[in-house]
């Protein structure tokens, strides 16, 4: 209980006492279109790079002034060390090359990224079903709450982990596909008469977007994780007894 006091028409000061519990009794709650927002940004998250594919065409500028092209196709989960760009034994500008693949392996860090994605969506269907349906199993119990709070962390810090590592995969993936990359990975472009250059780059923005929908997902995890903990008895707690140091230096009730 804590004291407080207000002017009555007579123009004294009058106590009253209020219960700590309506202190916070109306908390702002990570309501349903928040879990839609985060079911939303975790389906654009996996889906702008689940299916992803794409064509980078290589110009060889050979010594004699002929040109020859290569196709460097790659895809989703961009496992480039099992992509051809020679297959069987071929001859290019008079050489003759061997089965030759890209390098670099990018799947570890871009199906972490889609699996908390998928995670995360697959949660928000959990978690809207029980605000819509039972609602007052939740807030009856400090459980619900709390468990909501530390898996909302969890995901919170797993969006970190995965945005990053999928960034950093990707700009593998962009290394490995451009001019220095594969003139690196062709033996025949190291020669000093032959010339490699790519000359049609596929399009990546989807996978860049992916990026950014997965540090936006940390964002609106981390927010909606703020809401969910005012729902726990730690904030109600911490509320309740804030007001009791306030309370004392009040005015106390006209005898």
């Amino acid at each position: 209980m804590f004291w407080g006091s207000t002017k009555g028409p007579d123009g004294k000061l009058s106590g009253h006492i209020f219960p700590p519990l309506m202190v916070g009794m109306f908390p702002a709650r990570a309501s349903p279109p928040a879990r839609y927002s985060n079911k939303l940004t975790a389906i654009f998250a996996f889906g702008s790079c689940g299916g992803y594919s794409g064509k980078n065409i290589i110009s060889l500028v050979c010594g004699d002034g002929t040109n020859e092209t290569l196709d460097a196709n790659f895809h989703y989960p961009f496992r480039l060390s099992q992509v051809p760009l020679i297959v069987g034994n071929a001859t290019l500008c008079n050489r003759s090359v061997t089965t030759t693949y890209l390098v670099g392996d990018s799947a570890s860090s871009v199906e972490f990224f889609v699996g908390v994605a998928i995670v995360c969506f697959l949660y928000s269907m959990v978690a809207l079903l029980v605000y819509l349906g039972y609602m007052h199993v939740y807030k009856d119990s400090d459980f619900g709450p709390i468990f909501d709070v530390v898996i909302t962390a969890i995901l919170v810090f797993l969006w970190l982990v995965c945005s990053s590592a999928w960034a950093k995969g990707l700009q593998n993936v962009k290394d490995a596909t451009d001019t220095a990359g594969i003139g690196s990975t062709l033996a025949l472009c190291k020669g000093g008469n032959v010339t490699c250059e790519v000359t049609e780059f596929a399009s990546m923005r989807t996978l860049n977007i992916s990026v950014v929908f997965g540090y936006l997902n940390m964002l609106v995890w981390a927010s909606n994780g703020w809401f969910v903990y005012k729902e726990t008895r730690w904030h109600s707690l911490k509320i309740s007894s804030q007001p009791a140091a306030a309370g004392r230096q009040q005015v106390p009730a006209a005898m």
